[in-house]
């Protein structure tokens, strides 16, 4: 049964999730060792599990439960949220109980949207959403979370890239590209499966089939053509572009098999992907589906490129820092990447604002 869930319900969900966003960016500050950062130490444990499961899991549960608007549908983000909450109330048990529990509703979920629309795009978030329950699975089943780092990456490589490639309507790919679309999809599922097997050679496939994904990416999207318009849609086209440069610098990185722990490039790899890559398309996608899931409009802002600028700095700060050893640059680039992503909160915060003055300030329309 069907039944739309309106804002008001909505946006506890999302604020939670932005609880969890913050309290992971203070867990990964703590880890670099800036005092005070988080109000219990204890959570600094807690920064990818709070950052992935906890923020990215409800937000995309969210937008796909908006996109469903069907009711049980509001389960998965719902139970990302309540397992960050728990998590922060060191119950880690209960927590992984809530997230396996949200990624198995948010496949359930993409599953019902793929039968509405049987297509390519609409399948691949579903795969990415099982690799979430893979991921979580492996977690609560003790492997730990660098076993389940390479799948909490796929589901959110995988959600991308099928989006994207829906929006690619606007300018299909060639029957070739769609088809080499679907190979690099297959490849990065079978380097995952591979590397229970085979943790080395998994890890440099898995690395290597993103690779590929963020050069089709960047030769395929309509972003490269919409980079040379103006306002929000440039924004946007900047976003992305620069979001699939950091992928594939990533996953460059990652072919030295920076997916394997105590590895030097693994720090580097991972945050240019989860950092890089994922934030930058949160940046850029942020106008769109802010709107759509709260009903409140974000007008563009020059004051949006703030946010993703000190993104880019600080990251490519960060990863210098990781390659040559200073911890200084590292501590540098990770206080900033958090100052981007609360200028990019309250940057959001403010365009909404604007959007409210706005449309009060609109005279009322007669009947059309």
């Amino acid at each position: 049964m069907k039944s739309e869930i309106g804002p008001a319900l909505r946006l506890p969900l999302l604020a939670a999730g932005f609880v969890a966003l913050a309290l992971g960016v203070g867990a990964g500050l703590a880890r670099m060792g800036w005092p005070h950062a988080l109000p219990d130490a204890r959570l600094a444990a807690w920064h990818g599990e709070l950052m992935i499961a906890g923020f990215f899991g409800t937000a995309i549960s969210l937008e796909r439960a908006v996109a469903l608007a069907a009711r049980w549908a509001y389960a998965a983000p719902l139970a990302a949220a309540l397992g960050a909450l728990v998590l922060v109330a060191a119950l880690p048990l209960a927590a992984m109980l809530l997230f396996v529990a949200a990624s198995l509703v948010l496949v359930a979920a993409s599953l019902a949207i793929f039968q509405r629309q049987r297509a390519l795009f609409t399948f691949v978030p579903a795969l990415g959403a099982a690799c979430w329950t893979t991921g979580n699975l492996l977690w609560f089943v003790g492997s730990g979370t660098s076993a389940a780092t390479p799948w909490w990456i796929g589901f959110l490589v995988l959600t991308i890239a099928g989006e994207r490639l829906e929006l690619s309507r606007f300018l299909p790919p060639s029957p070739l590209a769609r088809r080499a679309f679907a190979v690099i999809v297959a490849a990065i599922l079978a380097a995952l499966l591979l590397a229970f097997a085979f943790p080395r050679t998994g890890a440099a496939a898995q690395a290597a089939g993103l690779l590929a994904m963020a050069l089709w990416l960047a030769r395929q999207d309509i972003a490269r053509r919409t980079v040379h318009e103006r306002g929000l849609t440039r924004f946007i086209a900047v976003c992305l572009l620069s979001g699939y440069a950091w992928l594939g610098a990533g996953a460059a990185i990652l072919l030295a098999d920076g997916f394997l722990p105590l590895i030097a490039a693994r720090d580097a790899g991972l945050h240019a992907i989860l950092v890089g890559f994922v934030f930058s398309m949160v940046f850029g996608h942020a106008p769109i589906i802010f709107p759509a899931v709260t009903r409140a409009a974000m007008p563009y802002h020059w004051s949006f490129y703030i946010p993703l600028v000190l993104l880019q700095a600080s990251l490519a700060i960060r990863i210098a820092g990781d390659f040559s050893e200073v911890d200084d640059w590292r501590r540098l680039g990770g206080m900033v990447n958090a100052a981007a992503l609360a200028l990019f909160v309250l940057g959001t915060v403010a365009a909404v604002v604007r959007g409210k003055l706005a449309a009060r300030g609109k005279p009322a329309e007669g009947p059309a």
